[in-house]
């Protein structure tokens, strides 16, 4: 594998300034600084969203100057997402069907004639996500084994090997509470080294409760956690920035990333630790960056933190010192900014760097050229009326760019202005940049993926050189694999420990020395430890007995003055039970004045959304009403491998005949609620996809109970079945609402569904009881 090095310093910059780009002086004297962008040495790959340079560019010749005649192949799968290359395949995340058929997937192509060799297909359950806004985002490929991995809609991270086989899957929204959102963006993870790397917003449990823009590695191998991080703050919304990289010369790997609260950060790559951010915007910053020099690029399409006007590119100075372990944080700010131009508007399509001009197609549908030095602009040319996802790529010299409204253009930059070569019509929306690679050019149109350029034969996909770690340096940290866990009753987790020198590279694997406790945080709101049994010296592992009751905490290894520490929920085995008796203690003043005591911890993003308290001599939990963010309330509060299960609860709303809420149940990626300004039992996957309901009368302040299972049927069908009644009324032999599902989900964490619009209502539960089923 080959590398190339850029070196960086400080130049002097004079213009003349306007009312569009502003320029600042620098605060600090720069010291040289390198950075490293991993090539493939022309062997045609294209491995991740944004390239192997991680900027939009491909370094393949000999394309098109233009598409028509030149299509080779189409596929017909309907989407918005980057494929990736690796040799003769083509991974493809995207859609099929439509309504109550939708199934995500990923799919692989052969890149010579299209054909079909196998795809991977998975449900939505659970999500906001509307009009069919599936497979916006994208794969990505492990240059050291071909392995892909991809993550759907709902958050189902999944590993396969190059011939399809299953390595290793992961429930994001059942494990950490990965919210989702009606417009669909759901992005993709990449690999770097040894990690498997993403981001979402999640409102896990414990520190991690409040609802933040999240950065998540898995190892790639095993799937297990092995970093999270936070470096941002409240999100305003969504974010699918892809993530670029860089070598700084201390030995420590970065990565950059636009979030959902509005910053651009910076983040070591390998241990997670947050190493500076730049606010940008009131919205979230959705494009990626491009590097240059010394600088990093940014673009945003919302509202500016320090005007009403929206949209700007910034050129952000990167800080010449950077936080060590254990230091916060870098808040940056305007003085870190060697430019700004207020031109440009750009929401989601990120912009391409090649050489000193940044390239970026615009809101208004215009493709700007900037000066990356500068940031003044040196052209502009008129594509199309609008722009959403899309952005350029380039490659041979030219721009290939596909627009919202379903024309692709070839243009070229020849100085002082860009030169339209081809405009092609593919008749359908396209929400993502091509991909090029083995003398093709692959662009996803909303309805199909087509394929354009030449016909030679593909390159072989050659692995690269396994990443090794410095063997020889200081031990500086440990790290614990997993950083956090779910361990159901009866099962053993086994902890890896590693020493990391001070550039977060793995010097070796810890066995011997080390010393294991549970641990409490100084901080912790809730004083509360893992109900299992813990290794004390050598080689670490929890073991939950079959008797283990629902707990969270976190456990601590010491070795020679270090520690490290992982966090990690136990699940009990069925039947489950709280009726909120025992062990709550009413010491905490809600803002209404009410005395509660917290939820259960391992119950995920339950703190911030429920209180246990006081009600009518009863005790039960309450939802919170604070802030309308949280008006509505998913909880899980099992595995999300669990099957085959009842749950029953007793519910209750709040309110009158004119405006009531809505409680309810999770079984099994089936919300089953009584929605009481409908005055329906409802049973609903995803409202686009499966939703089913019955009448129900619903009086609030009234106490019912639902009932809930799911039988799956010898033809493959799930039967799906609720029942509701008032509590004080014997149970009905009749389900209330019976509905064949013809894919249903086969399992799924069992949990807590509840809203109350504009947090007008209250609604309350007790009496959750979650037992197998006879």
């Amino acid at each position: 594998m080959k590398s190339f090095h850029l070196f960086i310093f400080l130049f002097p910059i004079s213009i003349l300034l306007t009312s569009c780009i502003r320029f600042s002086s620098p605060t600090q004297t720069l010291i040289k600084a390198s950075s490293t962008v991993h090539l493939e040495d022309k062997s045609s790959n294209w491995l991740f969203a944004r390239g192997d340079l991680g900027m939009g560019v491909s370094t393949e010749t000999g394309l098109p100057d233009e598409l028509n005649g030149t299509t080779v192949w189409t596929y017909e799968i309907q989407g918005g997402g980057i494929p990736v290359v690796a040799g003769n395949k083509v991974y493809q995340f995207g859609y099929y069907g439509s309504g109550e058929k939708v199934e995500e997937s990923l799919t692989c192509l052969d890149i010579e004639s299209g054909e079909l060799i196998w795809d991977r297909r998975r449900q939505d359950f659970i999500s906001d996500i509307v009009y069919d806004r599936y497979g916006v985002g994208s794969a990505c490929v492990d240059r050291e084994t071909g392995n892909v991995f991809f993550q759907t809609s709902p958050g189902l991270l999944a590993g396969f090997s190059p011939d399809g086989s299953l390595l290793w899957e992961r429930s994001l929204m059942e494990e950490f509470a990965r919210l989702t959102f009606p417009n669909g963006r759901t992005g993709g993870p990449c690999v770097d080294e040894d990690l498997v790397i993403l981001h979402a917003i999640t409102a896990n449990w414990g520190t991690n409760g409040p609802a933040r823009d999240r950065f998540y590695a898995f190892d790639k191998i095993t799937g297990e956690l092995v970093w999270t991080s936070t470096p941002g703050t409240t999100p305003q919304d969504s974010s699918f920035a892809p993530l670029v990289f860089e070598d700084l010369e201390d030995g420590r790997r970065v990565f950059y990333s636009g979030t959902g609260c509005g910053h651009v950060v910076c983040v070591d790559a390998r241990t997670g630790q947050p190493l500076w951010r730049f606010k940008m915007s009131h919205g979230g910053v959705n494009a990626g960056v491009v590097l240059h020099q010394d600088l990093v690029i940014a673009v945003h399409g919302k509202e500016n933190i320090d005007s009403s006007k929206i949209g700007r590119m910034v050129g952000i100075r990167k800080p010449h010192k950077l936080p060590v372990l254990g230091e916060p944080i870098l808040e940056l700010g305007p003085e870190d900014e060697a430019w700004r131009n207020e031109e440009l508007e750009s929401f989601t399509s990120s912009p391409v760097l090649y050489k000193d001009r940044v390239y970026t197609s615009v809101k208004t549908g215009e493709l700007f050229c900037n000066d990356a030095r500068t940031g003044g602009t040196i052209w502009v040319v008129k594509l199309a009326p609008d722009q959403i996802h899309a952005a350029p790529t380039w490659a041979d010299g030219k721009l290939y760019i596909p627009m919202f409204d379903g024309h692709v253009y070839v243009v070229e930059d020849v100085g002082n202005h860009g030169k339209i070569l081809n405009k092609i019509d593919l008749g359908h929306a396209c929400l993502a940049a091509p991909a090029i690679a083995q003398g093709k050019i692959l662009i996803q149109a909303k309805n199909k993926l087509y394929c354009f350029g030449n016909s030679i034969s593909p390159k072989p996909f050659r692995s690269a050189e396994p990443f090794n770690s410095d063997k020889t340096g200081e031990i500086k940290s440990l790290q614990i694999v997993p950083s956090e866990f779910s361990l159901s009753a009866g099962k053993k987790v086994k902890f890896r420990v590693f020493a990391l020198d001070s550039s977060g590279r793995r010097i070796k694997q810890l066995g011997d020395g080390l010393t294991w406790e549970k641990w409490i945080p100084p901080s912790a709101k809730v004083r509360a430890e893992l109900d299992g049994n813990l290794t004390v010296v050598g080689p670490g592992s929890l073991h939950a007995l079959p008797s283990a009751k629902l707990s969270a905490g976190a456990v601590q290894v010491s070795y020679e003055g270090l520690t490290a520490v992982t966090r990690g929920r136990i699940l009990p085995a069925l039947p489950y039970r709280e009726d909120f008796q025992d062990g709550y203690t009413l010491n905490q003043i809600a803002s209404d004045g009410i005395s509660f005591s917290y939820p259960p911890l391992p119950w995920l993003g339950a703190r911030m959304r429920w209180q246990v308290q006081d009600l009518g001599g009863e005790r039960v939990a309450g939802n919170t009403l604070d802030r309308v963010l949280f008006q509505r309330a998913i909880n899980f509060v099992g595995s999300w491998k669990d099957s085959d299960y009842i749950v029953e609860m007793d519910a209750k709303v709040d309110g009158n005949r004119r405006i009531k809420s809505t409680i309810g149940v999770i079984n099994q990626r089936y919300i089953f609620a009584l929605v009481g300004n409908a005055n329906t039992l409802q049973v609903v996957s995803n409202y686009d996809r499966f939703e089913r309901s019955v009448p129900f009368p619903i009086e609030a302040n009234i106490w019912y109970r639902i009932k809930t299972q799911i039988d799956l049927q010898d033809d493959g069908s799930g039967l799906i079945r609720a029942k509701a009644w008032p509590r004080e009324e014997p149970e009905p032999d009749e389900w209330s609402l019976e509905e064949i599902h013809t894919k249903p989900h086969r399992q799924g964490a069992a949990g807590i569904y509840a809203l109350s619009p504009q947090s007008k209502k209250k609604v309350y539960f007790d009496n959750l009881n979650i037992y197998k089923k006879p």
